[in-house]
């Protein structure tokens, strides 16, 4: 039974080589896949970005690690890089290539409507169903039982996982990635009373994600209202989060886990917003800001490259001098009873 992914093997002068690093030790030591430092074979590579991990490299039986310039190698061969993490994430590129033996061609279960534009490098899967007028760029993938809606579009070299929904009129840039029973062009939570109870606001904008985005499963991005919601290139959107009608996410940014985005907010570029972040609708978040997790953003946050953190959110460094504040309290509180104390017994009442 096969048990790695990888179908390559290189040495470590290749290795070092191919990355930019700096090798020190075995040069021919033949590198067969990578493990995490703990538990890494001698065929296997490992790295240690965080200091935190650097105790495991005594007994790690690891072939090699990757170090940055400071590191104690112990005695391994070592590649050293000033970034470890990026260059491990370079090394599995190399050790782990993407498939390219995929068949193209659309499968005989799939249903594609004559209408529909599908490139002659393109592969449809199983069960899959384009609808009417959509179109699928060279080099996309769609694995099976994913659904692509009237007049939607796939760009080139896109991987779309299977049970993705992608609904009517959405557009999907080059180079995407969409994990699985993520919805992309859901209605929007559009609603308002009426004589006769709540009506539903007919939602007919689309969704637009642009090159180079990554979203995780379990991802819904609602259509807009009016116009578009729009993802921009580079960002990366982990598992279960989700983005409202009119929402607008610049380039570059991190949406990670169980976070929410009401309506009509804005995100510039290069944001961060860690797990179970919540932001409020019509507010905007500025370039290079990053919101701690489990923050609740009520008001809108400036550009500049500052954290915030709490419920509401609010920069950091305010937030611990409050907190620094508050340990204080119970020494206070012991201090004014005993000042009570010693002023009632001076009055004897």
């Amino acid at each position: 039974m096969k048990t790695t992914r990888n179908n390559v093997s290189l040495t470590t002068a290749q290795l070092a080589e191919k990355i930019g690093a700096r090798l020190e030790g075995d040069k021919t030591l033949l590198i067969c896949g990578a493990a995490p430092v703990e538990t890494a074979e001698p065929n296997q590579i490992s790295f240690v970005a965080n200091s935190l991990y650097e105790k495991h490299l005594s007994f790690s039986k690891a072939g090699a690690v990757v170090l940055n310039n400071e590191m104690d190698s112990q005695g391994k061969t070592v590649l050293r890089h000033p970034d470890p993490y990026l260059a491990f994430a370079r090394i599995l590129d190399l050790l782990y290539p993407n498939d390219q033996t995929g068949a193209t061609g659309i499968h005989q279960s799939a249903i594609v409507d004559e209408s529909a534009e599908v490139a002659k490098e393109a592969a449809i899967g199983p069960h899959c169903h384009v609808e009417s007028d959509a179109s699928v760029g060279e080099g996309s993938r769609l694995m099976t039982s994913v659904y692509l809606g009237k007049n939607a579009s796939v760009g080139k070299n896109c991987l779309i996982y299977p049970g993705v929904v992608i609904m009517n009129d959405c557009r999907i840039g080059n180079n995407v990635i969409i994990h699985s029973s993520t919805v992309i062009g859901s209605d929007g939570f559009g609603y308002t009373p009426s004589e006769t109870g709540i009506k539903k606001i007919k939602q007919v904008g689309r969704v637009e994600i642009e090159d180079d985005v990554e979203i995780g499963s379990n991802v819904s991005i609602d259509r807009g209202a009016l116009g578009a919601t729009k993802i921009g290139r580079g960002t990366k959107i982990d598992n279960l989060v989700q983005i409202a009608h009119n929402v607008q996410i610049g380039q570059n940014c991190f949406i990670v886990s169980q976070v929410g985005i009401s309506g009509s907010t804005i995100i510039g570029n290069n944001v961060t917003l860690a797990g179970q972040v919540g932001v409020r609708g019509h507010i905007s978040i500025g370039e290079g800001a990053t919101v701690g997790g489990q923050s609740g953003v009520t008001k809108s946050i400036p550009a500049g490259d500052k954290i915030y953190f709490g419920c509401p959110a609010r920069e950091m460094r305010s937030v611990m001098k409050k907190e620094a504040s508050l340990s204080k309290v119970p020494d206070l509180i012991k201090r004014v009873r005993e000042l009570e104390k010693k002023l009632k017994d001076k009055s004897g009442r």
